[in-house]
């Protein structure tokens, strides 16, 4: 990790990429766009084969949206533009946007390739260098993506793929003097010691994009509740709950409940659960062993504080020994049980009923996070005032995910801070620098 630090602040300091055209930076960004395109498949089944992700899913949000993330910000480079300030006559006061520097990426194991896109491509787009580390368990496809980039004309020591655990290599990296910004998407805890080894060593600037406990509102008068309970059952079940955004609270007005719950949960009976290679599954495995029982974990202490198990609820075992569990819902719940607070990052979705809109507001911002929350409702004026309300970084009203490149993710509370994604995401790998000038 030393020498992979040591490489990108030389590549940054000798201006190879940092101090190039920005339409050449463009040139190789798309060029490595077209690779990703053109590796999908290998890239995807690279994934699967390490985190369990069904490849249907696999391909759209792997090598898919990176390529698009890529994209994205190559066409972005050449339009961010300084500034010129209204001084008073006499004087000329600019405002430069320069590289931070040297950008450290910790990224996790859910979706590695697309998170890591989010975190590589506007960092190399505003010219900086990167060391990024893969989560232990999920690193094929990054690793793959650093052949692609230097085919690509990223030049030696631009972009730099480091494995190993995060004791070792994740605190090295964090622990460097030589890294200006790092980034990370994971979990609170591991977030909290980031900010610790910032603090101890050169004051990095870090930002955060850690984890969720999203609420899924669901009124009366939605619009169509028989796609907001099969579009529900996809938000929390699919990749077998391992999204960061995952809808995991579904909060059901009370006249609808029984009949609601009762839909969602036939959505989810119809999900196949099992080989991720296989293009008929829906569902695909638990990342590892060690995730699969804490997932257990939550059932059993569910059922100590008496709530019902109304589907779901065990592993599943497979021939091939891997770790799949069957998509779980969770009724009864109260406001602060254990399964209704804390981040699942499994197939469990919890639900609480309400009954007035400032019922289901306080239940929304009722816990820790805030990442991303749902709204069903035919009500304009409900759905601005929910929006307006909820303490996250994404509402979706009348759907549940997919938003793509164009808008930010971040989250407000214990979910994080800083943005993924849009324009906004450049501003984490830019100094602001002012030149003030007598004429």
């Amino acid at each position: 990790m030393d020498r992979a630090v040591a490489a990108a602040r030389s590549a940054f300091e000798d201006g190879r990429w940092s101090r190039i055209a920005p339409a050449a930076r463009k040139r190789v960004l798309h060029r490595l766009a077209d690779l990703i395109e053109k590796h999908a498949l290998e890239l995807a089944v690279l994934g699967v084969r390490d985190n369990g992700t069904e490849l249907n899913m696999a391909l759209k949000a792997e090598p898919g949206s990176a390529a698009g993330t890529f994209r994205y910000y190559a066409e972005a480079i050449d339009k961010i533009y300084g500034e010129i300030a209204p001084t008073a006559p006499g004087t000329l006061g600019l405002v430069h946007k320069e590289p931070v520097g040297v950008v450290g990426a910790i990224v996790p194991w859910n979706f590695p390739l697309m998170i890591g896109a989010w975190k590589l491509a506007p960092a190399l787009a505003a010219g900086n260098s990167v060391v990024l580390k893969p989560a232990e368990t999920a690193s094929l496809s990054l690793l793959k993506l650093a052949e692609l980039a230097a085919e690509a004309g990223v030049p030696e020591g631009v972009l730099n793929v480091v494995t190993g655990s995060g004791a070792v290599a994740g605190e090295a990296l964090a622990m460097s003097m030589d890294v200006d910004v790092l980034v990370f998407t994971g979990s609170g805890p591991v977030g909290r010691r980031l900010l610790e080894y910032s603090a101890r060593s050169n004051l990095k600037r870090v930002y955060l994009e850690l984890g969720g406990k999203s609420p899924n509102i669901v009124f009366a008068d939605a619009p169509d509740l028989e796609e907001a309970a099969m579009v529900s059952a996809g938000g929390i079940f699919r990749n077998s709950g391992q999204v960061c955004v995952a809808g995991s609270r579904l909060l059901v007005e009370e006249s609808i409940h029984d009949t609601f719950v009762e839909r969602v949960a036939h959505h989810a009976r119809q999900l196949k659960v099992g080989d991720p290679l296989d293009l008929t599954t829906n569902v695909g495995a638990v990342n590892s062993l060690r995730q699969l029982e804490g997932n257990l974990g939550f059932i059993d202490s569910a059922r100590s504080e008496g709530n019902t198990i109304a589907l779901g609820g065990n592993r599943i075992l497979e021939e091939t020994g891997g770790y799949y569990m069957e998509p779980t819902i969770v009724t009864d719940v109260g406001p602060q049980d254990r399964i209704a607070r804390n981040e699942v990052f499994g197939p469990v979705l919890s639900v609480q009923t309400f009954e007035t809109d400032a019922e289901a507001l306080a239940l929304a911002n009722g816990t820790d996070y805030g990442l991303a929350a749902g709204v069903w409702t035919s009500n304009l004026s409900r759905a601005h005032n929910m929006v307006a309300g909820i303490r996250s970084g994404v509402v979706h009203v009348n759907t549940y995910g997919g938003a793509d490149a164009t808008v930010p993710l971040g989250g407000m509370k214990q979910s994080g801070n800083g943005h993924d994604k849009s324009l906004h995401a450049m501003d984490k790998y830019l100094d602001l620098k002012t030149a003030w000038i007598k004429l």
